[in-house]
């Protein structure tokens, strides 16, 4: 787990502040405030991302899935993951990942203390060790389909580690588990630098629906497909008609061996 510095922003804490949220500290507040001047768009797209990530959890969650991995799960947000998976299955299980220790010390003490959730300090960029951790273990049964779920984390890495990273989750997952992944999309040459030379909270990667096509192949696609966000949230599918930033998502789960996706 990261070493805790206020002064440094941290990625959960800034995306905290965009949510509307209190747990952030000044360094957050002045890179948040920077970025939403550099493009008002941006709180939106995190409430569009939040919207996304519930509405993926609660559509596994009816499909049968009792078992939910957040990877990068930022501080605690209301409707939480285990809130969402249990407002369909109370027995849902939900296990937390983040390497924040702020994001994790609020985890623990919100939502940790319920039966079935745990949260755990781990880097997802290492799903042998996140999968090997204690309090994953004890929540998550690789026998049994899961739901892992990869909101706006891996526009943090570049393509070939962001393949790499989520085809190390999915083929550990049992046939019949789930993905629910997004990342910021910009189109437009005039937004197109804006983040990798201001979001000083950690890199950026401007993908693509092809990289996210790549990462999801030999999976099965949940309608609507590769969209935008609150388009994929509403069912019609489809990418903004007008240039701009806008959160690319989508969700897939795994076939049964033998049947092609």
């Amino acid at each position: 787990m990261e070493a805790f510095d206020p002064s440094r922003p941290s990625i959960a804490r800034v995306y905290d502040y965009w949510l509307g949220g209190k747990d952030n500290f000044a360094a957050d507040r002045e890179l948040a405030q920077k970025m939403c001047k550099l493009n008002p768009q941006v709180p939106e797209m995190a409430r569009a991302n939040r919207a996304f990530a519930i509405a993926a959890v609660t559509r596994a969650a009816r499909a049968g899935v009792a078992q939910f991995l957040d990877l990068g799960a930022g501080l605690p947000t209301h409707p939480s993951v285990d809130e969402a998976a249990r407002e369909v299955n109370p027995q849902a299980r939900v296990a937390y990942v983040d390497i924040d220790p702020v994001a994790i010390t609020h985890a623990r003490a919100l939502l940790a203390r319920r039966p079935g959730v745990a949260a755990a300090a781990a880097d997802l960029t290492d799903p042998a060790a996140v999968l090997a951790d204690p309090d994953v273990r004890r929540i998550i049964d690789p026998d049994q389909p899961v739901c892992v779920i990869m909101a706006c984390v891996l526009h943090f890495l570049d393509a070939a580690a962001a393949q790499a990273v989520t085809a190390a989750y999915m083929d550990r997952a049992v046939a019949g588990s789930w993905i629910a992944t997004s990342t910021v999309r910009i189109v437009g040459e005039d937004l197109l630098a804006t983040p990798s030379t201001a979001y000083t909270a950690g890199s950026f990667i401007n993908h693509g629906d092809e990289d996210m096509a790549g990462w999801l192949a030999g999976w099965d696609l949940i309608l609507p497909g590769i969209s935008e966000a609150r388009r994929w949230v509403s069912g019609i599918g489809g990418f903004p008609a007008l240039a701009g930033s806008y959160v690319l998502c989508a969700a897939a789960t795994k076939p049964r061996p033998g049947v092609a996706p």
